[in-house]
């Protein structure tokens, strides 16, 4: 079951380095609002989104598969139709700890599976509004 106590929601907020799936490049959405906040709070924000070359003066990959830095959280800004083969992608990557889902994104089948790979699942919330009320 994914995770929902505070505790276990600041644990994954103690990782480093997050994969953002859907990281916009365009300000004023909501996939960019987050990754900015998470960066100005100290965290390595990778993009992925294979619209966009770069973001935040950083290569933008165009998958996990991609990415060829370490990655400890994935977060997704994807719709929840698209969840199950981002999990997968990430079930591929043995470094990555932790799975979440932005608010309003869930895949209960995509959360169990990577639960039972041995990642954290957290699923239907906002990163930046649980890192202020838990962290900052």
């Amino acid at each position: 079951m994914p995770v929902e106590s505070k505790d276990e929601i600041a644990a994954v907020l103690e990782y480093d380095t997050i994969a953002v799936v859907g990281c916009s490049s365009t300000p004023g959405k909501a996939a960019h609002g987050v990754p900015k906040y998470m960066r100005r709070h100290g965290y390595d924000v990778i993009p992925v989104n294979p619209y966009a070359d770069e973001i935040f003066g950083r290569t933008a990959y165009d998958s996990l598969a991609d990415v060829d830095e370490a990655i400890d959280v994935v977060c997704l800004f994807r719709p929840s139709a698209e969840v199950a083969d981002i999990v997968d992608a990430a079930l591929e990557r043995d470094e990555i700890e932790a799975i979440w889902t932005q608010l309003g994104i869930r895949d209960d089948g995509a959360a169990d599976r990577a639960e039972a790979g041995g990642k954290t699942v957290v699923q239907d919330y906002c990163m930046k509004v649980q890192h202020r009320r838990l962290v900052a």
